[in-house]
């Protein structure tokens, strides 16, 4: 039982460290070749999970080993667009000028019902109003809609935004983001202040962040604002 136990632990670990060193990709967002792997390594770690009589390196160095083809194979993923397109493959125009194009839609076994279910998740529920459907490597299909479809967007009133930026975290969970404050060219000493305007100790907060618009955000612990 123990021995089980500690086999799982390691295995778990093992698992986690080589998934994170595949990158952060969505199980949907996977390269074929990642995907295959992703599932070759989860059915090598069952095995010597569910069977204590398998040595524990006998599951080990096989995963070792697929990470280092993922590894390998990511590399020339990188470098090569020639290697690229023979491991990842190319996208695939769908739809090309608001016309179906049946060839490609053959080729790709992509029916018509598939499609208007992949143009419905990105908000489009008539075909007619699609300029461009492109069948992405991951199986994603990304659409460009006809201009005068889209939604507005202040370029088309000649209207420039003001910068927005992203905002920073200051403190997440009582703990003071030094690097963040930093990077806003900020002290505690000032945090110190600014969170004082909310009658509390920036320890004391569950969450202040910062804007370009030098807007602050505050909650305190309990939820009180």
């Amino acid at each position: 039982m123990i021995n089980t136990f500690v086999r799982v632990i390691i295995l778990y670990i093992l698992l986690l460290l080589v998934m994170r060193l595949m990158g952060k990709r969505e199980l949907g967002q996977m390269q074929p070749f990642e995907l295959v792997i992703a599932i070759m390594i989860a059915d090598l770690a069952s095995i010597p999970m569910s069977d204590t009589g398998i040595p524990l390196f006998d599951g080990i160095i096989p995963i070792l080993g697929l990470l280092v083809l993922q590894l390998i194979i990511s590399i020339i993923n990188l470098k090569s667009i020639w290697g690229r397109k023979i491991i990842c493959g190319a996208p695939s125009i769908l739809i090309y000028r608001g016309k179906i194009v049946e060839k490609v839609m053959k080729k790709e076994k992509f029916t018509i019902n598939e499609l208007q279910e992949r143009l419905r998740q990105n908000n489009i529920f008539n075909l007619g109003d699609v300029e461009y459907a492109i069948l992405e490597t991951s199986g994603q299909v990304t659409v460009i809609q006809k201009p005068e479809k889209r939604n507005a967007i202040p370029e088309d009133f000649n209207i420039l935004p003001e910068y927005e930026g992203i905002p920073y975290d200051l403190v997440i969970d009582g703990k003071v983001m030094h690097e963040n404050l930093k990077a806003i060219g900020k002290d505690y000493n000032w945090l110190k202040k600014e969170a004082k305007k909310f009658n509390i100790k920036p320890e004391e907060a569950l969450v202040i962040t910062y804007d370009a618009k030098e807007q602050i955000f505050c909650q305190k612990k309990d939820g009180g604002k």
